[in-house]
């Protein structure tokens, strides 16, 4: 019989959050169940041992709450695929969760995101700092965040931990796997989508679930709506992301390019994913840092990979580069050709 304490169901375990926070639960000792449509390409995707893998759609509020019983936890970090019918989808999604949580007595865990923020909360943001967001998805944003405070106050432990652009081993549709790097080639330039001299926030995924999984596990956790900053690999002028890069190609003088914002512009009206990132550009135009000082008073520390390390194994997971079986070190597919 599976310990509820220490039961978790997963929605969107093949994801990149997702992806990590399973990871972090099954290291951790958690039992894990974990909710896809399509069970068979969810299980070659991430074949780790010790998933209870349950088929289901996460738009089904019956079939959610069957899949959350016994569970204490509920992780939340679905989305549709390509950012498609975002405002039809995600706001019922998280309803479902909401209603199975209060039924079976479990705490939510939302990965949040900055695009809550608007220039005006810039350039640093706090749990508390305002929310006016400039974007029809920061807009949907706060919205699943309100829900989930109602929630709260109607008995459903929630935690929110918001963090700033995701990278990582499993991390596929982010800005670091799709526009700085080509996954699945040898690197031959980075594209950069910064503005020159600009801060950017970054969030390795590892490092990002063992901190979400500390805080709830942490003595005296808090039982209502609860909030936090994840600090992660702050880039101060937008410099220290690519030179990384380079490092693990192997090649310090790897050409560095322009992200082509022009040519998004153009096409965003007929390709969804290029109107979301369109929208994304004010994030790269101004620095914002997240303070992480709350999650540092709840933790002790936040859990931190060199960035060396991390960028590392995040272009091996991607195919970009392979490590040599001499020396152990990541060396550009281009390079060992």
């Amino acid at each position: 019989m599976q310990d509820k304490q220490k039961t978790a169901l997963v929605l969107g375990a093949t994801g990149g959050i997702g992806g990590a926070v399973t990871a972090a639960l099954l290291a951790r000792g958690w039992q894990v169940r974990a909710w896809t449509r399509d069970v068979a390409s969810a299980q070659k995707r991430a074949p780790a041992a010790g998933i209870d893998w349950q088929a289901g759609d996460a738009m089904d509020g019956a079939a959610a709450m069957a899949a959350a019983a016994g569970v204490s936890l509920i992780v939340h970090a679905v989305n549709p695929p390509g950012y498609r019918d975002w405002d039809k989808l995600v706001l019922p999604m998280l309803d479902n969760s909401i209603a199975a949580a209060k039924a079976v007595g479990a705490r939510i865990l939302f990965p949040g995101t900055i695009y809550n923020y608007g220039p005006d909360a810039f350039p640093l943001l706090r749990e508390d700092s305002p929310q006016h967001p400039i974007t029809r998805k920061g807009a949907i944003r706060v919205a699943m965040e309100q829900r989930l405070k109602q929630a709260a106050d109607h008995g459903v432990p929630v935690t929110i931990v918001r963090a700033g652009d995701y990278f990582g081993p499993q991390a596929g549709n982010t800005w670091f796997a799709q526009g700085l790097v080509k996954p699945g080639k040898p690197l031959t330039s980075i594209t950069d989508p910064g503005t020159p001299g600009v801060g950017h926030a970054w969030a390795y995924l590892p490092d990002l679930a063992e901190a979400m999984l500390r805080l709830i596990e942490r003595d005296g956790a808090a039982t209502g709506f609860e909030t936090f900053h994840f600090g992660g690999q702050w880039d101060t002028d937008g410099r220290a992301m690519i030179e990384a890069i380079r490092r693990a190609s192997g090649n310090p003088k790897l050409p560095v390019r322009r992200f082509p914002w022009a040519i998004l512009m153009l096409a965003s009206p007929f390709v969804t994913l290029f109107k979301e990132m369109r929208e994304m550009r004010y994030l790269w135009r101004q620095p914002l840092r997240l303070d992480n000082a709350k999650l540092v008073a709840a933790l002790g520390e936040e859990p931190h990979t060199p960035l060396d390390v991390a960028v590392r194994r995040s272009l091996e997971a991607l195919g970009c580069v392979a490590r040599s079986s001499d020396t152990g070190v990541a060396v550009s597919k281009a390079a060992r050709a």
